[in-house]
């Protein structure tokens, strides 16, 4: 069973059932997909929002492991992503080696601002977080409290980790920015990471094609038996 948590936040909730939809529609394999709502986390997630945060599920993406009892693997992903590939392409990456693994962007955006007026923050390991493989037995270091009082670029940065060792490479083509990155047939997963189509602001962005067939594909309901 390949387990995946979404970043939901009510403003973008049509983008987190169009990803959930591309990722069922492609996959070889069962996939469980769970979005991580505040609503739903009760008195798990207690920390304030922070004037920076650009999305309610910033911060709480990192307890992904203990929601999955520390136990097997986990994905973890942000809403604003189109999948265009066999989510089991990304499972199959799965390394013992590591405690997490990601896409090891080398991300510095010009810009000051990104959807809906947000803050565009630059650090390093900028969008590293976005999609993660996490290995959940040695993400131990992620309880609710700390998450609840790590500063950002603690938990963004992987500081929770003993070294940098731990972390894993993923292959570009599980996270690609678009606006930043070429466009390629071999993206399989794509990252409105400035805004998505769903935005007035964005709606001729590069991929919205898709994106927009994804959506129709979603709502699709057929009148008549077969």
């Amino acid at each position: 069973m390949i387990r995946v948590f979404i970043g939901f936040d009510p403003r973008e909730s049509v983008a987190y059932n169009v990803l959930a939809h591309s990722i069922n529609a492609r996959a070889s394999q069962p996939v469980t997909i769970a979005p991580l709502a505040l609503s739903q986390l009760g008195g798990l997630y207690t920390r304030e929002r922070n004037p920076l945060q650009s999305t309610d599920f910033s911060f709480s993406r990192f307890l992904t492991p203990y929601l999955s009892g520390y136990e097997g693997w986990s994905v973890f992903m942000d809403c604003d992503m189109l999948m265009r590939d066999d989510i089991a392409g990304l499972w199959a990456l799965r390394d013992e080696r590591y405690a997490v693994m990601c896409v090891k962007h080398d991300h510095q955006p010009k810009e000051d601002t990104k959807f809906l007026g947000a803050v565009q923050t630059k650090y390093e390991k900028k969008n590293w977080s976005s999609v993660m493989l996490f290995n959940n037995a040695r993400c131990r270091a992620l309880t609710p409290d700390y998450v609840n009082r790590a500063t950002g670029l603690e938990l963004h940065q992987f500081k929770w980790l003993s070294n940098d060792n731990l972390i894993g490479s993923l292959p570009p083509r599980w996270n690609h920015l678009v606006g930043y990155q070429a466009p390629s047939g071999e993206a399989a997963l794509v990252h409105f990471t400035l805004g998505g189509p769903y935005f007035d602001d964005y709606v001729d962005c590069e991929y919205a094609s898709e994106w927009y067939s994804e959506r129709a594909a979603m709502l699709r309901v057929d009148q008549r038996h077969a």
